[in-house]
């Protein structure tokens, strides 16, 4: 496995991870890893270099929420990326537990992996 694909791999389990929480919580707008869109893969691959490099879970959120404003996303009451409209555009001390948790989720999910594939 080269190094990418081990990124890859963390990638993959932190966003099925992410997949299975929002589904508990009633949220099934987001699609399998396979099925994901470039954006949202990419997306998740910088995570994880954030959360390699020692990202905490705000400053993995911090880091998203630039990567989105960068590329057009602004706050809305639903996620739309059509509309590139999300409801996670605030800072990190104004987000609901359940998304501070989601945030947590995926630096654990991430450094696991990471320990598990030996990076």
């Amino acid at each position: 496995m080269t190094h990418e694909d081990e990124i890859e791999a963390c990638a993959r389990a932190a966003h099925e991870v992410n997949r299975a929480y929002c589904k508990a919580h009633g949220d099934t707008s987001q699609p399998s890893w396979d099925n994901a869109p470039e954006w949202q893969r990419n997306s998740a691959i910088k995570g994880v270099h954030g959360a390699l490099a020692g990202n905490t879970p705000e400053q993995s959120h911090e880091c998203w929420l630039t990567e989105k404003e960068a590329t057009g996303w602004k706050y809305g009451p639903v996620k739309d990326p059509d509309k590139k409209e999300h409801p996670c555009m605030i800072p990190y001390n104004q987000l609901p537990e359940e998304q501070k948790n989601k945030d947590l989720l995926f630096v654990i999910t991430v450094r696991t992996m990471a320990k598990v594939l030996g990076l």
